[in-house]
């Protein structure tokens, strides 16, 4: 989510991409520190360039397209609707990005405490894996049970993709609940004060 969320409104800017240059990456990875240690990634490890930049935005291309795709036959996200990759061609860019990281499970076992499994990795490239470990996090929860609480905002201006927490939510967060209140108000009382 956190991948697919760099696509975002900003207000009066219109729409923002937070990877739209290696100086964004940076920052983004850099706010990701604490998700990318539990990966084995250590962001001091990570210098952001441009080869980076477009192994992140291929993956995040791909979860658009599947996002799309999850929430079908609402519609997509307006931000990348117009553009969006192919599902076919999106899940072979995921499962590829997933696969350059050769990786095997290992379980480690305190002497104090419950077993836990981690990935060990035999790549030293840490830019292959942190492409490979984005995609591998869209595979599992494109394939677990929360992709069937994906959404898309259609609050106005909102582009976000949300998971759904109850029943009645229709948007990402309150403020976008609160513009599409404001925006459905203007239009009734526009309709009614035009007059023939």
């Amino acid at each position: 989510m956190a991948l697919a969320s760099t696509i975002h409104h900003g207000g009066d800017d219109g729409i923002v991409d937070d990877l739209d240059t290696v100086r964004g990456v940076a920052r983004w990875l850099q706010q990701q520190s604490e998700s990318l240690a539990g990966e084995g990634l250590a962001v001091g490890d990570l210098v952001a360039d441009e080869e980076l930049r477009d192994g992140i935005i291929g993956v995040r291309r791909a979860v658009r397209a599947l996002f799309a795709r999850v929430v079908s036959p609402a519609p997509p996200s307006p931000a990348d609707a117009h553009r969006l990759m192919p599902a076919d061609k999106a899940l072979a860019h995921l499962n590829a990005a997933a696969a350059r990281e050769p990786v095997a499970p290992q379980l480690h076992w305190p002497a104090e405490g419950a077993p836990a499994a981690r990935l060990l990795s035999a790549e030293a490239d840490p830019h292959v894996r942190l492409v490979a470990a984005l995609a591998r996090d869209a595979v599992d929860f494109l394939s677990g049970p929360e992709r069937e609480h994906l959404r898309a905002c259609h609050a106005p201006r909102c582009v976000r993709y949300f998971l759904k927490s109850h029943g009645r939510q229709e948007w990402c967060k309150p403020s976008c609940g609160n513009r599409a209140r404001v925006a459905r108000h203007y239009e009734r009382t526009r309709g009614t004060t035009a007059g023939p």
